[in-house]
């Protein structure tokens, strides 16, 4: 973080410049009223009591900076952050700075719950942008709607929900897992498939779904394994000799946080490597790399929407804007990508609402489009998903990911498919 503390040193002028300069190619959805919206009385545009004034708007970021996962959410406040200066940098929302109020989850789902409350209760936030693991979202959603706040939620998940208080910025399971086991039992003609996952909501029920696709839609196929590990473990040898004598053609992989370090590492050294094994993994971006080794990746894949080596114009002005402000070392996956598009999709739909009330966002939020969103293009739908494109990296051993498949269209979000649930 040398280089952020760096920045704050910064004439006010450098800083407003870079960032301005980064956000060059960024998402400008909602801007043609801005000048009109700038003149409207605070008591015009928060009629809820929010921490709204004049000239400043209050927003909540609720993640984890510590304990298990803060290996995959720490990306996540990075982008966030990032978004925030930029806005505010560009004038802010509706003519209003934006001011951050950051609370730690800890790993620990009823202390979500806590902050949450407090976010929106004793802060009145007028949005947070927040969560990773489907647990911490299940222990907030209740208090998001009795408190009638907005959650913008980055992380690709199970679905089998669908809320009018959550933007979910990242995919539901019909775009990320059905598309990547089509893809591999048609590109790597895997038909066994042994399920690891967390021990949790998420992969569990992704390898529910997974199963139901693997042996209802996919002829031939079956799963000859199925096993899941509390959060933070460290110990895979006994999954690993089972996998060795189950013998898939391909492990599809949901372990999630920390316990990715140690179960790659283990992978490796008992010889379970990617030219003997193919793994499919939907739960290791470039974040998890970082701490996992590329060494102990290489070869393996992942089905996720982003990866920090697209070649667009929008990654390019992303990743350079976000290495500036975090180091040139900084590696960027999919959940912190799709955390860098909360701000920017609460933005638009505050000025498309001329409004911060959250019912009145919830309302405008169908149909608002990202077309310079680093991952490319994204819309946000009625059902409140992200219609996005999914692709499948191949881990390098720099840590970075080569995309080799990318569906040839934007997958219509599907948050409670027929059969799956």
């Amino acid at each position: 973080m040398s280089q952020d503390r760096n920045d704050d040193l910064q004439p006010d002028s450098m800083q407003r410049r870079r960032l301005l300069q980064g956000a060059a190619a960024l998402p400008l959805a909602g801007l043609s009223g801005l000048a009109l919206a700038q003149a409207a009385p605070t008591a015009k545009v928060n009629t809820t009591k929010l921490a709204v004034t004049d000239t400043e708007v209050t927003v909540g970021q609720l993640h984890s900076g510590t304990g298990t996962m803060a290996i995959s959410e720490t990306g996540s406040i990075q982008a966030e952050q990032l978004a925030i200066d930029q806005i505010n940098a560009m004038g802010g929302v509706l003519g209003r700075k934006i001011k951050v109020i950051k609370e730690d989850g800890a790993s620990d789902w009823p202390t979500f719950a806590e902050k949450s409350k407090k976010l929106l209760v004793n802060d009145r936030v007028a949005c947070v942008f927040g969560c990773w693991t489907s647990a911490s979202r299940k222990a907030v959603l209740p208090i998001f709607e009795k408190e009638n706040g907005m959650l913008y939620y980055p992380t690709f998940y199970e679905g089998l929900e669908q809320s009018k208080n959550v933007i979910y910025t990242g995919q539901e399971a019909t775009q990320q897992i059905l598309w990547g086991l089509d893809w591999a039992a048609k590109e790597k003609k895997a038909k066994t498939y042994f399920l690891v996952g967390s021990d949790y909501i998420w992969p569990r029920t992704s390898m529910k779904i997974g199963r139901k696709h693997i042996e209802g839609h996919l002829a031939g196929s079956k799963v000859v394994g199925e096993e899941y590990y509390p959060l933070g473990h460290t110990n895979f040898n006994s999954l690993i000799n089972k996998i060795k004598v189950a013998k898939p053609d391909c492990i599809f992989v949901a372990v999630v946080g920390g316990s990715n370090v140690a179960f790659y590492k283990q992978l490796k050294a008992a010889g379970v490597t990617a030219d003997k094994q193919f793994l499919l993994t939907i739960s290791v971006t470039e974040d998890e790399v970082l701490g996992i080794g590329g060494e102990n990746m290489a070869g393996f894949y992942a089905s996720m929407k982003y990866f920090q080596s697209l070649d667009n114009a929008n990654n390019k002005a992303f990743v350079s804007a976000f290495r500036t402000k975090y180091g040139p070392s900084s590696v960027i996956g999919d959940v912190t990508q799709a955390g860098y598009l909360g701000p920017w999709l609460w933005k638009a739909a505050v000025e498309k609402a001329g409004s911060f009330d959250v019912d009145k966002i919830a309302a405008a939020s169908a149909g608002i489009e990202l077309k310079t969103a680093p991952e490319g293009y994204v819309k946000v739908h009625e059902n409140h998903h992200l219609w996005s494109k999914t692709r499948i990296g191949i881990a390098q051993a720099d840590g970075q990911f080569k995309v080799v498949a990318e569906s040839p269209e934007l997958i219509e979000p599907n948050p409670f498919p027929k059969g799956y649930q």
